[in-house]
């Protein structure tokens, strides 16, 4: 079990959630830079600090892309992925608010092929549900569930074609885990499929201002 870690608050806002993110970073899968719904329009000096100090540490670093559900011109996508990787040497990307229909399938595989060919080694889908079965042939990870706790609990549908797949290409992000119950969260993810998982405490509208409370003492599988 590893952790794929968002942390969407700025570095000169919460120093210690960052210090603390690095310390644990050789036990995530990948940490998901976002400075501004993106890249932003110039390079921030305390976001290229950070990414610095979290690839030293060891750390696989993605930039955020907001697909919005596949409305956005590829071109945009792609030049913000450039910014990300020139201005904070990301590994890849995190492209949220993915498509999940079949039909939209061919545009999405246009999109990350183009995001491959300049250099994102790894591609996160963020669909927040179970896509049709083709997208796992474009990225090396789907998120299928982002939500809250209360609803991972009582309303998680696994289908059976995800079953034929490595639970280490799924991952859940879940958030409002009440802190004592976040190790139940990530074997909760464990059993259900996904090698990665990202619980957190916080909640709307940015449950993702903290790294997940298991980066303190390590994964429970």
């Amino acid at each position: 079990m590893t952790l794929l870690v968002p942390l969407y608050v700025h570095p000169a806002e919460e120093p210690g959630a960052w210090a603390r993110l690095i310390g644990a970073a050789p036990r995530t899968y990948a940490v998901v830079l976002n400075p501004a719904s993106g890249p932003g329009t110039r390079p921030d000096p305390a976001y290229r600090a950070a990414a610095d100090a979290l690839r030293a540490a060891g750390a696989r670093l993605l930039g955020y892309l907001d697909t919005d559900y596949g409305a956005r011109p590829a071109a945009e996508l792609t030049v913000e992925f450039l910014r990300h990787r020139d201005w904070y040497g990301v590994d890849g990307c995190f492209l949220d608010r993915a498509t999940a229909a079949r039909d939209d399938l061919r545009a999405c595989r246009r999109v990350v092929r183009s995001l491959r060919r300049l250099g994102a080694t790894t591609v996160v889908l963020n669909p927040g549900v179970h896509p049709a079965p083709g997208y796992l042939r474009c990225a090396d990870l789907i998120v299928t569930f982002e939500g809250h706790w209360s609803t991972y609990v009582a309303a998680f549908a696994r289908p059976a074609w995800t079953a034929r797949h490595p639970a280490d290409r799924f991952c859940h992000l879940v958030y409002g885990v009440p802190g004592a119950l976040v190790p139940l969260a990530v074997r909760t993810a464990h059993e259900r499929g996904a090698a990665v998982a990202g619980p957190v405490t916080g909640e709307l509208p940015n449950p993702w201002r903290e790294p997940t409370p298991a980066l303190k003492d390590g994964p429970h599988p």
